[in-house]
């Protein structure tokens, strides 16, 4: 019971770090999934690191915790993003195909196919006459200072949302006004992660009401709704829906509507993929008769953007470090370590239009890096760049591994060589036993 509680408690802490001060991992990827083999090398490189490490008191302040889950989560982040660089199935940095869109305004178009099999000249026209919408449910505007006007008692109401029901259950005390009741019910509702988002509306002349929308797009055929409110068989008092209006629709789901080479199309999402080769985002309607192009960029020009994404990622990832700061984190010792890192490429990127700032951070002179790529037909600009990304790779592991190692600490005993014994989690504490979050 007591290893229960203790678990419990660890990941009680960890997700509090997490979604508190660590990036949004909202857009995981393909990259965040792993392998039992990769799995197994983390924790033979932590087995490994720790071996011969000596034992320390690291210090257990809030800006330690913050930092070591902050880092550890942009390291990671970081090193997904060069991973999506490189082409599907190809461990070749930055050689991902880029697809270009005559309009990004109203449908932005990302390649998704195999590189290898991709033809240049490939390309379609896409009109968009309607985006995929959400349902909204709005309920009636209320005196928000109004005592509610339903007896004191316990409530509920049920949900029905992707083939599932759930039951809410409240109380309502007898000095409950009608905006703590929307307010109550507001956080009830986001806390249960069902796919819907409520928040409370104000019209500016004191009255309130409770807005509920759904998470996804689209309706499906022979089906009205998304989501369903109703107390008419709720286990406790039921009148809640009425009073309150919840079951009322403002705005019913819609689909995508589209023209595809000619051909009418419809889907549930803004996003969705054509021929297992591009991801489309439907961001805007087409003009009548216009059309957008989605094509493939050059290999310059995709090369040119993949180093764009790799550079703007690099500073997002300086600027995230030095964001920490406090007398027990060592920023500047990260942020340091990182330069060194780049210091043997930082001649010949600067000659490819890629100059690092005092800050560390990059500039990218667009004309310089077009003439480089366009004139280095012996590769070497690209070797480079791609001997860069790979050095960064490893960097931004070795952060994520063990952020712990730029934060203060005091070393209790060293071990005695030779006979010491692997201890994985102790200079990864706080970080080394989170991996488990990415299994």
């Amino acid at each position: 019971m007591a290893l229960v509680n203790n678990q419990a408690a660890l990941n009680t802490v960890y997700n509090y770090f997490l979604t508190t001060y660590a990036p949004n991992t909202n857009n995981t990827s393909r990259f965040d999934t792993h392998k039992k083999s990769e799995l197994r090398s983390v924790y033979n490189s932590i087995v490994k690191q720790n071996k011969e490490s000596p034992l320390y008191i690291i210090d257990s302040s809030r800006e330690t915790k913050e930092f070591a889950v902050g880092m550890k989560e942009n390291a990671r982040e970081f090193s997904s993003t060069i991973s999506s660089l490189a082409a599907q199935g190809s461990g070749d940095a930055l050689s991902q195909k880029v697809a270009s869109s005559t309009d990004d305004g109203v449908v932005a178009a990302k390649f998704i196919g195999d590189p290898t099999l991709a033809d240049p000249d490939m390309q379609f026209d896409i009109s968009v006459e309607h985006l995929a919408t959400t349902q909204v449910n709005l309920g009636g505007f209320l005196k928000s200072d109004d005592t509610v006007g339903l007896s004191a008692d316990t409530y509920s109401f049920d949900v029905h949302v992707n083939d599932t029901d759930y039951e809410f259950q409240f109380n309502i005390g007898q000095n409950d006004t009608n905006i703590d009741l929307q307010n109550k019910l507001e956080a009830l509702i986001n806390r249960s992660s069902i796919g819907i988002q409520a928040s409370v509306t104000e019209d500016g002349e004191g009255n309130s009401a409770l807005r509920l929308e759904s998470a996804a797009t689209g309706i499906g055929d022979g089906r009205d709704s998304i989501f369903d409110v109703s107390d008419d068989r709720t286990s406790k008092t039921s009148g809640a829906v009425e009073y309150l209006g919840l079951g009322e629709i403002a705005r019913p789901a819609s689909n995508a509507e589209f023209t595809l080479n000619g051909t009418a199309r419809t889907a549930f999402s803004n996003t969705f993929t054509v021929d297992k080769k591009f991801e489309l985002s439907l961001r805007g309607l087409t003009e009548e008769g216009d059309a957008v192009t989605i094509g493939l960029k050059p290999d310059t020009e995709s090369m040119a953007d993949n180093i764009h994404q790799l550079v703007d990622s690099y500073n997002g990832f300086i600027d995230k470090a030095r964001a920490y700061s406090g007398t027990n984190v060592r920023t500047e010792t990260l942020v340091s370590d990182i330069e060194r890192t780049n210091m043997a490429y930082r001649s010949s990127l600067e000659s490819m239009g890629l100059a690092f700032d005092e800050d560390g951070r990059i500039d990218v002179d667009d004309k310089l890096l077009s003439e480089a790529l366009e004139s280095d037909n012996d590769g070497v600009h690209q070797k480079t760049i791609k001997d860069f990304t790979s050095a960064m790779m490893r960097k931004s592991g070795q952060i994520s591994l063990n952020p712990m190692n730029y934060v203060q600490k005091t070393i209790v005993a060293y071990k005695n060589p030779g006979k010491s014994f692997a201890n994985p989690y102790v200079t990864s504490i706080y970080s080394g036993m989170m991996f488990n979050g990415y299994c």
